[in-house]
């Protein structure tokens, strides 16, 4: 059985703690810092068996070294990032997999945020951790990659069964909201969505995980080919990766 906890960090960052309960196999998704972690294995678990690293920036990569030095963990990452990854050990490749105790992980190449970014997606559970790549109501922003890039990541995403579980490093629920809302006006999901989002919020509680199924039905960067997206953008007849542009450019500076 996987177990996941969610443990906030920084000022907007999500790490996740990954427990096969069958094999009390640990794994630390996006460590962002050491303290939160450091405190929440502390107090539960005693223990980290793996690092899993979905790109090399430091606000996902931070408590590495320290995390790694306490519990003489193994950090996993993207090889095209294993000159960035402080001190990765394991290096994968597109579509290799990475056995978490019982749990089979799929690693999946996603440019576009950077050139080496990767997901860990665990089919059999139906979860999946996206980095930077996709959050809930919006996508990472194209820095390394190139918009075409990023837009098959987003749809290699997509290609997912639809009740999979989606885990993203950032607590941006509420922002990405307003920009779907104004670019999507006609969206009825969307109203629906903003009633729970500041239930959550309000309570302190995060927005995530999310279900890929509502992901498809609000995200606009998940809707770049359907043709009431295109309308309101005033671009019936852009091709799908015109939209994504087009898009990406607004919400830059949204």
């Amino acid at each position: 059985m996987l177990n996941i906890d969610i443990v906030p960090c920084l000022q907007d960052n999500y790490s996740f703690v990954v427990h096969d309960t069958e094999t009390n196999t640990v794994a630390v998704v996006d460590p962002s810092e050491f303290e939160p972690i450091n405190n929440f294995i502390e107090k539960k678990l005693k223990k980290i068996d793996y690092i899993f690293n979905t790109h090399h920036h430091f606000d996902h990569t931070g408590g590495n070294l320290d995390l790694q030095k306490k519990y003489k963990t193994k950090i996993v990452g993207s090889k095209k990032d294993e000159k960035r990854i402080p001190g990765i050990d394991i290096k994968l490749s597109d579509n290799e997999n990475f056995k978490l105790g019982c749990i089979d992980f799929k690693i999946f190449y996603i440019p576009g945020h950077t050139n080496g970014h990767v997901c860990f997606y665990a089919k059999d559970e139906r979860v999946i951790f996206t980095g930077d790549t996709l959050f809930s109501l919006g996508c990472g922003r194209v820095f390394e990659g190139t918009h075409i890039e990023m837009l098959n990541s987003l749809n290699l995403i997509k290609r997912l069964p639809i009740d999979t579980l989606i885990y993203c490093g950032h607590e941006y629920t509420e922002k990405n909201l307003d920009f779907c809302i104004k670019y999507e006006i006609n969206n009825n999901r969307l109203e629906e969505k903003k009633e729970w989002v500041i239930s959550k919020l309000s309570k302190k509680e995060p927005t995530i995980p999310v279900i890929l199924k509502e992901e498809l039905s609000t995200n606009i960067f998940l809707r770049c080919d359907v043709l009431a997206v295109k309308k309101s953008l005033g671009m019936e007849n852009s091709s799908e990766v015109e939209i994504f542009k087009k898009l990406r450019d607004l919400k830059d500076s949204f």
